[in-house]
C-alpha cells in the first residue's frame, strides 16, 4: 500500500499520485488538451474515469465533458495514457515516463502511421494556411531572404506524434503529397436527422476536429464528414438525445499484443461484432504459425 495518496485539482489539470519508500507513481490529465471523449473511460479496466456532462447556459456554446479520475479506483497502471488519442493523459514513475502494461506485453500501443514529404511543400504567400486543428504541426523554410519563403528554400515539417489523433485534416489543407496520415481508429459515425433536435449544435461545439461535423446548407442540423471523424466520442458524450447520433470504432491499429487485458478492453472500445472480427483473425495467425513451426519440424526429421 502507498504511504501517501495525492490528488489535486486545477484549472489546466487533475494529478494523481502514489507515493511510496522509493517510487512515486504519477498520472497527469492535462485539461487543455484533454477534448472531453470516452476512450479513456472505456479502456479502464477499472471503471475509475467517469465522463461528466457540463451544464450548458443560456447563449453560451456547449463546453466538452468533463473527465474526473477517481483515486481510490485507479491503479496507475497506465492504460489511458495509452489509448488518448489526444495525448492528454501522461504516466510517470519517478518522473519518467513508463508504461509497465507495455513493459509486460499486456497491452499494446497505438500505431499512428503520419509521413510527411517536405520536399512536396509549396509556399504560397498569400494564403494562410492552418494546416492542424490542434496546431501540432510547424512547417519552417529556410531561405537567404528571412523576409520571404520561396520554392528555394529548405522546408522542414514538425508533426507532434504523440498528440495527434491522425484525423488527415492536413492532407487536404496542404499541397497534395506533404503528408500522408493512416488513422489509428476506423468507425462510422451517423446521425439520425429524425431524432437530431433541430438548432441544436452541442456536438458540433465540442468537436475538435474542424470540418467532422458541420451545418446542413439550411443550418438546421449537424451533419458528419468521416473523412476527418477520428470516433473519439466528444460529441456522443454531450448529446441531449441518445439517439441521434450513432458511433461506432470498427478497427484499431496497434501493435502486435495477445492478452486477455487487450481483448477486454478492445471489447468496450468497439462493437461487439467487430472485436469478434479481430479475435477470429488473431486466431487465424495463431494457426498458421502453428502449421508452419509443425511443417518446419517435419522438414527437419526428413532432412
Amino acid at each position: 500500500m502507498p504511504l501517501k495518496t495525492i490528488k489535486k485539482d486545477t484549472a489546466d489539470a487533475q494529478t494523481l499520485e502514489w507515493v511510496l519508500q522509493v517510487q512515486t507513481y504519477k498520472l497527469a490529465l492535462d485539461k487543455n488538451r484533454c477534448v472531453g471523449c470516452q476512450i479513456c473511460s472505456l479502456a479502464c479496466p477499472k471503471e475509475a474515469i467517469k465522463i461528466q456532462k457540463e451544464p450548458k447556459k443560456q447563449g453560451e456554446k456547449t463546453k466538452k465533458a468533463k473527465i474526473d479520475i477517481d483515486l481510490a479506483k485507479c491503479n496507475f497502471c497506465g492504460i489511458c495514457d495509452l489509448t488518448c488519442p489526444y495525448g492528454a493523459m501522461k504516466f510517470t514513475l519517478n518522473g519518467n515516463h513508463f508504461l509497465s502494461v507495455v513493459e509486460k506485453k499486456s497491452f499494446p500501443q497505438l500505431v499512428r502511421g503520419i509521413q510527411t514529404n517536405p520536399k512536396k511543400y509549396t509556399p504560397n504567400k498569400t494564403r494562410s494556411e492552418k494546416p492542424c486543428p490542434l496546431n501540432l504541426i510547424t512547417i519552417t523554410a529556410s531561405s537567404s531572404d528571412t523576409q520571404s519563403v520561396d520554392s528555394g528554400s529548405v522546408v522542414k515539417i514538425e508533426v507532434d506524434k504523440d498528440h495527434c489523433p491522425c484525423c488527415k485534416v492536413c492532407e487536404v489543407t496542404l499541397p497534395e503529397g506533404v503528408m500522408q496520415v493512416r488513422k489509428f481508429i476506423n468507425g462510422k459515425i451517423t446521425i439520425n436527422a429524425d431524432k437530431c433536435p433541430e438548432g441544436c449544435t452541442d456536438c458540433l461545439d465540442v468537436c475538435p476536429i474542424t470540418g467532422a461535423l458541420f451545418l446542413s446548407d439550411d443550418g438546421r442540423k449537424v451533419q458528419a464528414n468521416e473523412a476527418f471523424c477520428v470516433y473519439c466520442g466528444a460529441c456522443k458524450a454531450v448529446c441531449p438525445v441518445a439517439e441521434a447520433l450513432e458511433l461506432k470504432r470498427t478497427l484499431i491499429r496497434h501493435t502486435p499484443v495477445r492478452s486477455g487485458a487487450w481483448n477486454k478492453a478492445l471489447e468496450r472500445l468497439t462493437s461487439p461484432v467487430e472485436m469478434t472480427k479481430e479475435l477470429k483473425t488473431k486466431s487465424s495467425l495463431k494457426a498458421r504459425e502453428s502449421v508452419k513451426k509443425r511443417v518446419g519440424l517435419k522438414e527437419e526429421q526428413h532432412a
